[in-house]
């Protein structure tokens, strides 16, 4: 008989009816009585082992169950539902309950600011994750601003696998498809009046998955940078200054690593100028580098010196006269922000390109106006024309 018909035999064997006593079978003895209790107990126990071995092998073949990145989703929005993340919790859930926070933080400071209200967009994804998006248009100070909260779970297909592992050998190579996770806050704040800089800052964490969920390869990246229409350098020190501090906490090479790489990426190569003035820039950031304890930590000076290195500037600008042919620079400058968001940010391409991505969200970074004129050059020795000499040469501000 089979194994599985034996165990089933044994818990579904036959009980001795409650029948009255001149209905049961008599026994002889006491002894024979005893003896047959004792046999018919050694025979369960033997089926009930033979049993259990059964399901131990079944346990030892079976392989681990598969969780896809829709499974994932659920089962961390089970886990944020019921238990308090602590630093105990998956590194996914810590930084997103951090960078909440942050967002709180943030939008609420910028709404003192301004005198109005950010709106608030909560989505979520088909596939697993979702966002807030929190944004503010035609404001008193800020004509366009925006602080997201993105969450992503999808499957990358063989082809961005083969080229993420350009810069990350951890990531396996030997799959068709590998479920990440992908969490970021991205911030653009656009002001008003061209004599106030914009802003941008992100931070974000990914992960690719093994087949039961746990983690196979993660890093992170992020960085803030300024973007004036019209240079002041106390501002462009000021918000350096702040960035390095954050930096210098866990290693001094940080900040002259991450400002050139700052320098670097946000460049609009086809125009052989800057953005803006930077700050700075960092991506990839693995176990290559540091662990992920001290890399989060790091992570976490930096984004909450976001608003110690703004604030003082805003304020100090954000009332400031101005003419009509500087707000005329302004958009011109805002133009070239276009230019580089489109054709050359990796954040932007990523984003654009991710089934079920929210483009909204995605291009909340552009500014409300913008404009490009035909052969526009700023008079030579101006105001306008030293940002100009600067963008194509990026200084050392601290």
């Amino acid at each position: 008989m089979a194994r599985r018909q034996i165990c089933r035999l044994a818990l579904t064997r036959p009980r001795l009816s409650h029948t009255s006593p001149s209905l049961r079978r008599p026994f002889t003895s006491q002894t024979t009585s005893q003896t047959s209790r004792r046999a018919q107990s050694l025979i369960i126990a033997a089926i009930g082992a033979f049993c259990i071995s059964g399901a131990v092998h079944v346990m030892a073949v079976q392989k681990p169950a598969r969780l896809d990145a829709r499974s994932l989703a659920e089962l961390d929005e089970r886990t944020k539902r019921e238990q308090e993340i602590t630093n105990e919790s998956p590194m996914r859930l810590r930084m997103e309950k951090f960078i909440r926070e942050q967002q709180k933080e943030i939008v609420s400071a910028l709404e003192e600011i301004d005198g109005m209200s950010f709106r608030e967009d909560t989505w979520t994804r088909p596939n697993g994750g979702g966002g807030l998006s929190c944004v503010l248009q035609e404001g008193n100070v800020f004509e366009k601003a925006g602080v997201n909260i993105s969450v992503v779970y999808g499957t990358l297909p063989k082809p961005a696998i083969s080229k993420m592992r350009e810069n990350h050998k951890s990531v396996a190579s030997d799959v068709e498809n590998l479920d990440f996770y992908a969490l970021g806050l991205s911030l653009v704040l656009h002001p008003r009046n061209p004599m106030a800089p914009t802003v941008h800052l992100n931070y974000r964490y990914f992960e690719t998955m093994r087949p039961d969920g746990t983690s196979q390869a993660w890093w992170f990246g992020g960085g803030s940078d300024l973007t004036p229409s019209y240079l002041f350098d106390e501002d462009a020190v000021h918000f350096h200054k702040t960035l390095k501090e954050a930096c210098d906490k866990h290693d001094k090479d940080y900040y002259p690593r991450f400002k050139k790489w700052c320098d670097d990426y946000f460049s609009n190569k086809h125009r052989g100028e800057s953005r803006g003035v930077g700050g700075i820039f960092f991506d990839d950031l693995d176990d290559t580098v540091a662990d992920s304890e001290n890399t989060f930590a790091f992570i976490q000076d930096c984004l909450k010196s976001f608003l110690p290195s703004y604030l003082p500037i805003i304020e100090k600008r954000k009332d400031m006269a101005f003419t009509e042919k500087e707000k005329e620079w302004q958009q011109v400058r805002r133009g070239r922000y276009v230019e580089f968001n489109l054709v050359h940010d990796r954040g932007t391409s990523f984003g654009l390109n991710v089934p079920g991505s929210r483009v909204e969200s995605i291009l909340m970074s552009l500014p409300l106006t913008a404009s490009w004129r035909y052969m526009y050059e700023p008079e030579p020795r101006s105001r306008e024309q030293r940002l100009v000499d600067v963008l194509k040469t990026p200084k050392e501000w601290v």
